[in-house]
């Protein structure tokens, strides 16, 4: 599902963010992104989704060459891939349901599809009774609930997590993770990178750390392995 062959990423600053990437995950793989702050986890991700082009090396997503994709291509990548922030990112003058359908309206679905399949979402996140609120009546764990119902909606291949239970309560973290972790279940690649040592200390799943732009260590069923 995902890529990379000796990709180094050098930012215009001179920041050399990763170097010398090899890594290789599977389809339906459940991978947690570890390491310290400034390590790479973030330049990881954003070179999965194409918001960062990598210096040198290869990239490979869903059968996708992101180092030779043409930039008017790019739209029609992301459609396979589902993205969570740690900040939501939600259109604060749309409703739950306008933010979901949204992503299914710029690809031109049938509204009578678009609505079953937002209700669908919304169920499996459990918002279906929140459709009509607008973000900011939302909590913060709701807000969340949004975007992942957002990110699934297309029925991605893969979702990209960057940081998601960040700005979250430890009860709510553990309630989005179930999400993820039912998301997982139907098939979906997950990769998330995350701070949250008891997160993943207690869900056991392939764990990468990235140090200094490196992967220094690669576990099936690892542990955070760092104490800040």
């Amino acid at each position: 599902m995902i890529e990379m062959h000796d990709v180094y990423k050098k930012y215009p600053n001179g920041v050399m963010a990763v170097s010398g990437l090899n890594i290789k995950i599977n389809q339906g793989e459940f991978v947690y992104i570890v390491g310290p702050s400034g390590a790479g986890k973030s330049t990881f991700i954003k070179l999965v989704y194409r918001e960062e082009k990598p210096t040198a090396g290869t990239i490979t997503v869903n059968g996708v060459n992101l180092s030779k994709i043409k930039n008017k291509r790019i739209p029609y990548f992301r459609r396979q891939i589902g993205v969570v922030f740690q900040d939501f990112k939600l259109l604060p003058t749309l409703t739950v349901y306008e933010n979901v359908a949204f992503a299914l309206e710029v690809i031109e679905q049938d509204p009578p599809a678009i609505r079953k399949r937002v209700m669908e979402v919304l169920g499996q996140v459990g918002l279906t009774n929140k459709a009509r609120m607008l973000p900011s009546e939302l909590s913060g764990g709701e807000q969340q609930r949004v975007s992942i119902a957002r990110s699934i909606v297309n029925m991605p291949k893969v979702v990209i997590a960057d940081e998601p239970t960040g700005n979250l309560d430890p009860e709510t973290s553990w309630d989005i993770m179930k999400i993820l972790e039912d998301i997982n279940v139907t098939g979906t690649t997950v990769v998330m990178a995350t701070h949250n040592r008891e997160i993943v200390n207690a869900s056991k799943h392939r764990v990468i750390a990235i140090e200094d732009g490196k992967v220094v260590r690669d576990e099936q069923q690892g542990g955070y392995g760092y104490e800040d």
